[in-house]
Formats: structure tokens, C-alpha cells, sequence
């Protein structure tokens, strides 16, 4: 309970950064301020495949600085808030488990890892933007605590496999309702990235609690 006291500034601080973003940009979106920033917005720090490729830059470090920037962005207030809610959650389970430093780690692995994701499997040219691979890969990470607590006291591994089956349905039903335009492959490369990056930072099994 300590760790999650001393990070919840970071994880705070995450919420408000993504939360400002989208106030501007939804209040340029209503015309009470300068037109067209979210599409500037989106020009400039979504995740755009073709800068992989021979498109040209809006400025020189934009192919790098993409792997970060997108994860700010939102598609409007109901995905930030969605997203939010999500990180809230995920977010203060991490640091009760590991602390601020290894949660910005292990936030900032996922946010990498789901860019990666999207770069090697996205179908074609169009933008991304959205915490999700972050939070997937926040997800990802407590999955692969769960399995190292529960192997090591010979428990079922059965909650963490339906917590997996969870997540690939999820999946599953927004790609049909979003008619395909999830970024899926984002999600994927986060949770595979916040796995791995969980087991490096923190490889002890919690024990039984006494009552």
C-alpha cells in the first residue's frame, strides 16, 4: 500500500497529461478554439507506418518520436475517458506491486512494445493513436505476476488463462463492433512487451497474506 501511495503522483500525472491533450483538442473541435489541431495533432504524433517506410517527415526525429507520441492521443472524449478509467485501474495495481519507477518501466516498455506491434502487423497506411497498447501492456504484466505467484504455491494457473481468454474476446467483440478499425496489433505487441518487461523487473513470488 506504501508503493501505491508514494506513485500515484506518476500515474496522476499520466491522466492529466493524456486528459489536457484532449481538452484542447475537443474544445478546437467545437470551435472555441483554432480549427483543425486534432487533425494537426494527429499529423504530428499519431503513429503513421508509412514514416517507416519512404514517406516524408513533418520534422526529422517524427519516425522515432511516434513509438511515444500516439500513446497521448485520443480519438475523442470517449476513448480518453475508456482509456483512463482503464490505466486508473491497471495502473495503481502495478504500483502496489512494484512501485512508481518499475511502473514507469514498465508503462513506458508497453507503450514501445505496442508501437512495434502496430508497425510489424498493421494491414495498411493508416494512423494510430490511444494508450490501449500501454494499458494492454499493463495488463500483461499483472497476467505474468499472477502465473510466477501461482506456480511458484503450485496454484491453477485456470484464473489467468480465462484472464487471457478475456482479453482476446474483448478484442474479439470491439474489432466487429469498430468494423475493424481496432488496432489490435497494438494491444498484442503491448501486453507481449508489459509480459516480459513485468518478469525482468520483478521475478519474486508474493506470499500469503497472514490473517
Amino acid at each position: 500500500m506504501a508503493l501505491l501511495k508514494r506513485g500515484r503522483p506518476v500515474l496522476i500525472g499520466l491522466i492529466a497529461l493524456c486528459a489536457a491533450i484532449e481538452l484542447v483538442l475537443s474544445l478546437s473541435d467545437a470551435g472555441l478554439l483554432p480549427p483543425r489541431l486534432r487533425a494537426l495533432a494527429y499529423d504530428y504524433g499519431g503513429f503513421w507506418p508509412g514514416l517507416l517506410g519512404n514517406w516524408k517527415p513533418n520534422y526529422p526525429a517524427q519516425p522515432y518520436a511516434m513509438f511515444v507520441t500516439y500513446s497521448v492521443l485520443h480519438g475523442g472524449p470517449a476513448h480518453l475517458a475508456v482509456n483512463m478509467i482503464t490505466l486508473w485501474s491497471l495502473g495503481c495495481a502495478v504500483l502496489d506491486r512494484v512501485g512508481a519507477w518499475r511502473f514507469a518501466l514498465l508503462y513506458g516498455a508497453s507503450i514501445l512494445g505496442g508501437a512495434a506491434g502496430f508497425a510489424l502487423l498493421a494491414p495498411d497506411l493508416r494512423p494510430m493513436v490511444g494508450a490501449s497498447g500501454a494499458l494492454f501492456g499493463l495488463a500483461g504484466g499483472l497476467i505474468a505476476w499472477a502465473s510466477l505467484d501461482r506456480v511458484t504455491y503450485r496454484e491453477t494457473l485456470w484464473p489467468v488463462i480465462r484472464a487471457v481468454l478475456l482479453l482476446l474476446g474483448l478484442n474479439l467483440v470491439l474489432w466487429w463492433a469498430m468494423h475493424g478499425m481496432l488496432a489490435w496489433q497494438t494491444h498484442l505487441g503491448g501486453f507481449l512487451a508489459g509480459a516480459l518487461c513485468a518478469l525482468a523487473l520483478d521475478r519474486r513470488a508474493l506470499g500469503p497474506e497472514a490473517s
